[in-house]
């Protein structure tokens, strides 16, 4: 799903704390159902000037965590932001301790590029690269291959890591049965 910023809002310029909690309340009118598979949720700033901070903290954030803690199978990714965009994000994104995935999408939704924008701790970014790595991967299989030289005992460990990254957004988590799998947020992206 897509959601055209510039159309929520009816301007190219978003500020302001009170219409990013107003955006917030459109986002989740618009996200009514939830898809058949977790998703990438798109928030798309293409026809977007300038987001401040406080905007962005109540609409976009909002609805990241809000979207993770219902544990949706959306998982809301910022798209063709600007650099002003992308300054004012990182700012909340260190304010908050979190981090967001952003990307850059054709009007295909094909992924030209994608990057975190925040910091992710050293045991999560070696996870999520793990992640990216390996297209699919599973708590057993991290220790197996990765347990000895991380000096972890059990499957708790990679367990924890994932979840962490599932619940800041950045990879998806699929249930089979009673096992969970987790896979990047694009499929063969950029």
């Amino acid at each position: 799903m897509r959601i055209d910023m510039a159309e929520v809002a009816g301007a190219p310029i978003l500020s302001g704390a009170i219409n990013g909690k107003a955006a917030f309340a459109e986002f989740v009118k618009m996200v009514d159902g939830e898809p058949n598979e977790p998703s990438p949720l798109f928030l798309d700033f293409r026809n977007i000037d300038v987001a401040t901070a406080s905007y962005l903290r109540e609409s976009v954030f909002a609805l990241k965590t809000y979207m993770r803690t219902r544990n949706s199978r959306y998982y809301p990714v910022v798209t063709n932001i600007n650099n002003l965009v992308a300054d004012e994000l990182s700012v909340i994104a260190t304010l908050k301790n979190d981090v967001i995935m952003s990307c850059q999408i054709d009007e295909n939704r094909n992924i030209l590029t994608q990057e975190i924008i925040g910091t992710l701790d050293p045991k999560q970014k070696m996870t999520f690269d793990l992640v990216m790595r390996s297209k699919e991967i599973d708590a057993n299989r991290l220790m197996e291959q990765f347990g000895e030289s991380e000096k972890t005992k059990g499957t708790t460990a990679w367990n924890n890591r994932l979840s962490g990254l599932v619940s800041k957004g950045i990879i998806r988590e699929f249930v089979q049965g009673r096992a969970k799998v987790y896979r990047p947020l694009f499929e063969g992206g950029a």
